[in-house]
Parts: C-alpha cells; structure tokens; sequence
C-alpha cells in the first residue's frame, strides 16, 4: 500500500514522501495515529494544499521538542528499587519508571520516548539513557538505580 506521510517516520521517510508500506503497518499504526494517508489521487491534492501549514507545524513541533532536550540534557534520575545483597533488582526499571521518574522532576516524557538498547535494567547502578521526544531529536539522561532500605 502506498501512503503519503504527514510527520517525519523514522526509519520511513519525511513529510510529504510517498512510500510503500504493508497493509496492516499502515492501516492499524500509520493511519489512525495521523502519520499517514493513502496517496489517492485526491489525497495527493489535499496535501499539496496544506504543504505549507503543515511543514510549519512540524517545525513547530521540532522546536518545542528541542527546548525539551535542552531541558532533559544531562539531567540526573534517581529511582529507588528493591534489590537482592548481590546488586540485582527484585524486579526491574522500565521506560515508563524513567518516564514518571523525569515527570516527577517537572520534566512531562512520555514512555515511548525513553530508549533501552540493552533492555530493562535489572541491577543497581548508573546507567546512561537515551530520551528521543522527536525523530530528529536526541537527549542523553543519567538514571541512577539504588537499593531500597
């Protein structure tokens, strides 16, 4: 199915490009959460409309969520677990703890943003994340795990 993509996908393409994507990619994810339209002929048209509007608005949207990166850049996170005498967790530290950790501190991070390459973290320590609140925009945060007394 081809689609014309209204926001910047990673790993797909940027505003305006037509791409070919399975069926189901663009019927349950693309589509509903508005990153995509099929690329109908008069669809094509309706964009080409609005090109303008919205490229500002995605400009937009990268500008607030650079000021937010500037904000979480080398922020420090402590988050207390319950952990075992050799260091490892009862349990362990997902996105959605870092979220509401980063939240707590007046930072507002959704889940899907916060990015584990090695997976949940499982042992006490220091671990050094990644929070990504738009495609193009990165931020490095420090997520410090300690036993709970």
């Amino acid at each position: 199915m081809q689609v014309i993509l209204m926001d910047k996908v990673v790993n797909l393409g940027g505003l305006g490009d037509v791409v070919r994507v399975k069926e189901g990619y663009a019927r349950n994810f693309l589509i509903p959460k508005g990153f995509a339209k099929r690329a109908t002929p008069e669809n094509m048209k309706v964009f080409e409309a609005r090109r303008a509007e919205l490229e500002r608005l995605s400009a937009d949207k990268l500008t607030a969520a650079q000021a937010v990166a500037a904000r979480l850049e080398g922020l420090k996170v402590e988050i207390a677990r319950k952990a075992g005498v050799d260091g490892r967790l009862f349990g362990s530290v997902s996105p959605a703890d870092v979220a509401e950790a980063l939240t707590a501190q007046g930072v507002a991070t959704d889940k899907s943003a916060v990015r584990m390459p090695e997976g949940l973290l499982k042992t006490i320590g220091e671990f050094v994340l990644e929070v990504s609140p738009h495609a193009d925009v990165v931020a490095k945060v420090t997520v410090t795990v300690v036993g709970e007394q």
